[in-house]
């Protein structure tokens, strides 16, 4: 089947709410030297996609400004970080055996060309991402998963959140038998959090509320405590003597009550600030106890491929919680932010 060379993509042109989002018809892209383009499937959101929408990012010096996830967002951008679909068209310089794989794209935009490299851009933030039927990447940033036993929307699932969580995992030297707390467990990162810490045989404690505390025990936490309560004193409670690594995507407050918690050693890891990005802690619980304090953006692409490789297993099952239509774009964001759902929300182009 031929390429089309228009598609149906939702863009935004300025930050604001969610009626930024518009349809749009546009050009499909052409792959460049070093490019395939990908069909996209399916494409999952992020939180990041409010973030962006919203220019809630902030820049150095001057939280309060608007901004990208990284700076100044080029308009209009195409959304949608999290891309799974097939190769159908090669860029000069790449190998034609790549067309017709089933793949998912890795949308870091990273610093150097290592395996350690640091993601300094996003895929839906500083390029175009999958908030279209079309999408450009680079041929090294496509896995192969054809075999992978998950649907097309689990797949989707996976790059942010699942690479978010992994990035934490293993920044944060999580190991097998050691006591993990994970924060906003519920959320797309959260479940990611926990289904990836019980695979690698650690316990994991989770901070919940309401309604979805069973739901986030059903994802493979030991323990749930309730956000709504003494979260201190139950992780107290739960585990005596103390936690190993936080996994936190919430931040404010939580960061000050949960470094007294650490064993000696323990690590803090922060990839998120749900809860508030003006964190105070009480020094002395972190140097007096060789405590650790790591701030995590997304993956490496030696996580990536880590994450690449368990996909392929079908070693974890994300959750899917809802899936819209593109051109419902802006009501699926809204049902993001709502954060009523356990899972991860998935469009359809």
């Amino acid at each position: 089947m031929g390429v089309p060379e228009t598609m149906r993509a939702v863009r935004i042109a300025e930050h604001g709410g969610p009626e930024v989002l518009r349809p749009a018809e546009v050009a499909v892209p052409v792959p460049r030297t070093g490019e395939v383009l990908v069909r996209v499937a399916a494409v999952a959101l992020n939180n990041t996609d409010l973030w962006t929408r919203e220019g809630a990012y902030g820049r150095p010096g001057d939280p309060e400004a608007l901004s990208g996830w990284r700076g100044p967002i080029g308009f209009p951008r195409i959304q949608g970080a999290d891309v799974a679909g097939r190769v159908v068209a090669v860029g000069a310089g790449v190998d034609a055996d790549l067309v017709g794989l089933r793949v998912v794209v890795d949308p870091a935009v990273y610093d150097t060309e290592g395996p350690d490299a640091n993601p300094v851009g996003l895929m839906g933030s500083e390029r175009d991402g999958g908030y279209a039927e079309y999408v450009t990447a680079p041929a090294e940033r496509v896995h192969d998963v054809t075999a992978s036993p998950l649907t097309d929307d689990q797949l989707a699932t996976l790059p942010t959140a699942y690479g978010t969580a992994l990035g934490m995992i293993e920044r944060g030297r999580l190991r097998k038998g050691e006591t993990v707390l994970v924060s906003g467990a519920s959320g797309g990162v959260g479940v990611a959090l926990v289904q990836l810490a019980r695979a690698r045989g650690a316990r994991v404690l989770a901070i919940s509320s309401g309604s979805k505390i069973d739901a986030v025990r059903e994802a493979g936490a030991h323990d749930v405590v309730d956000r709504a309560g003494d979260v201190a004193g139950q992780v107290r409670a739960a585990a005596p003597d103390g936690i190993d690594v936080g996994l936190d995507v919430v931040a404010g407050g939580l960061v000050g009550e949960g470094l007294p918690l650490l064993r000696e050693g323990g690590r803090w890891v922060v990839a998120g600030a749900l809860g508030g990005y003006d964190v105070t802690f009480d020094v002395r619980r972190l140097y007096l106890h060789n405590a650790q304090v790591i701030g995590s953006a997304m993956h490496t692409p030696t996580h990536f491929g880590l994450l690449m490789d368990l996909a392929r297993e079908g070693s974890v099952r994300p959750l899917v919680a809802a899936t819209f239509p593109l051109d419902r774009a802006a009501e699926a964001q809204e049902e993001l932010a709502r954060r009523r759902h356990v899972g991860k929300i998935v469009m359809h182009p």
